[in-house]
Order: C-alpha cells, then structure tokens, then sequence
C-alpha cells in the first residue's frame, strides 16, 4: 500500500495537489475533550484549509441518545451531508487540529455509512500550517447534493456485543485510552464513570500510533505496535476508548494494515463506566 491512499491516509502534498479538484470535499472534523479549553466551530472560523467544510461530530450524532456523539441514523446523516454539498462521487478528505485525532472518527462514520472513498490528512491542520500552506477564514460556497448510503453494521459494535465478546474472548477488544486511564489510576475526564477497562481487553493507547510530529507512523512500525501490545493481527478486533473517538484512530491503523476484520464500540467507557452491572478490572 502507498504512502497515500484515498480510502484511508493522504500526505498533505498529496492534499495540496488535489485542492482545487471540483471533486474533492475537504472536511474539518476538529473536536476537543470538554476540558481542553479549544473551540472547534471557532478555530475553523478564524482559519481553516481553502474549501473546508465545518463537520461537526457533536451535531453529526444521534441526539435521542444519552451518549456523547453516538453515531446518526442514516437519514440525519443522509441530510447533514446535502446540506454541506459532500455526496456521491466526492473524494473526501479529514483533518482535525491536532495531527491525528478526531478526523479518524469523520473516517469511520463515512465507512459506517458505506462510503469508501474518504480518507484522513495525515499529521492534519498543525502540519499543513507548519508547511506554511494556504489558509482561509472564509465559508466555502455550498451546493447541496445527492448522498446515497448503505449502513455497515458489522463496522459498530453495542454493549450486548462487546459484554459477550469480553466473556467469551472470541475478539479482541482493544483500548485506546491512556495507560493510566487503562488501569484505572487516572480519573475519567465525564463525571460518573467508574475508573478501570473492560474486563479481557487490552490497552493501546493511540498516540503509540503516532509519530512525534502528529502523522501516523508506517506499517511496519503499526504492526509492531499492535503486536507489542499483545494483539494478534490475524483474529478479531473491537476498538474502544472513552467515548468513540480515538477509537477510531486504532480502526484506521487496522485499516491502513488490511486487518478484514475491525468493528468499534461506538458507546465506549462512557458507556460501560456508567453501568453497575457491567463488571470492570484495573491493573
């Protein structure tokens, strides 16, 4: 597989190249933990990638639920994307503030929606300035158009799924929080949730996948990262992390290895932390 790849990774050259394609869709998927002090919506105003579109994880959700940025159902997703002018035939590119983060999550829901051809800015908007690349503070002009969307179900796991994966042991379950939160040193950052993991699972921590400048590293170096943290590439594997996010950077990695078989907790610790009877280990 090529350094860049449109159905998963691009290079910011690669990205600069293909700017001014009339069918390339540029989105910025920028989202912060709610104690970081950042702005999304705000920071894309004041500069953003020429022709980007805004995507916005928390309002791209299923809003009945309690959970933080469930994924939508098809038709509010189906309806977002008119109104942003991303449809059939475009080439969709992600990239977030800080490197790799939560454009993964952009990624992911676009796959979940069977759409392919979507793929994350690697080392995303803090490369593309440090390159000292073109920036804009103005909105792109918006056209709707036609989206069409086949759910892929087997790409998301629930509760259910993923208590009986932890007690039967038939998938890996993978988690990309920090190793503190892991174990359960560390506090949740939301309010009410136990600390510790999944019982059975694993820990990566997504940043173990990252290069010091925010790109994703290499194969070779993803493999053994997988591998170091005792995860075998040829079963199954379920991401998971605090709420549904960097998860989705641990998807991405699995994808960029051509692992067949990946699917993610959507609902996360926020989820399993909150509920009692769902038992939970530290260590």
């Amino acid at each position: 597989m090529s350094a860049d790849d449109p159905k998963t990774l691009v290079s910011t050259d690669w990205l600069a190249a293909h700017l001014n394609n009339p069918d390339l869709r540029v989105l910025d998927g920028s989202w912060y933990m709610p104690d970081s002090g950042r702005d999304a919506r705000a920071e894309y105003d004041a500069a953003h990638i020429p022709g980007a579109r805004y995507f916005d994880i928390d309002d791209n959700s299923d809003q009945r639920s309690a959970l933080p940025h469930m994924a939508p159902p098809p038709e509010k997703f189906i309806s977002r994307m008119r109104a942003m002018g991303v449809g059939d035939g475009h080439q969709v590119v992600v990239y977030d503030g800080m490197g790799i983060f939560s454009a993964a999550r952009v990624w992911w829901l676009f796959k979940l929606m069977g759409k392919t051809d979507v793929a994350v800015l690697d080392g995303g908007l803090p490369k593309w300035k440090a390159e000292g690349r073109a920036l804009e503070d103005m909105p792109p002009i918006v056209r709707d158009r036609h989206i069409t969307v086949q759910r892929q179900s087997h790409l998301v796991r629930d509760v259910s799924q993923v208590a009986a994966a932890s007690k039967l042991g038939d998938w890996q379950i993978v988690d990309a929080r920090s190793a503190p939160r892991f174990r359960g040193d560390a506090p949740e950052p939301r309010p009410g949730l136990r600390a510790g993991h999944i019982p059975g699972s694993t820990n990566l921590p997504f940043s173990d996948l990252l290069n010091a400048d925010g790109t994703m590293k290499d194969l070779p170096a993803l493999k053994a990262a997988f591998e170091a943290a005792g995860i075998d590439l040829d079963q199954p594997v379920i991401t998971t992390c605090g709420s549904g996010v960097t998860a989705a950077v641990l998807s991405l990695a699995l994808e960029r290895l051509g692992h067949p078989r990946h699917s993610l907790y959507d609902g996360s610790w926020s989820e399993w932390g909150m509920y009692p009877d769902l038992n939970v280990e530290k260590g």
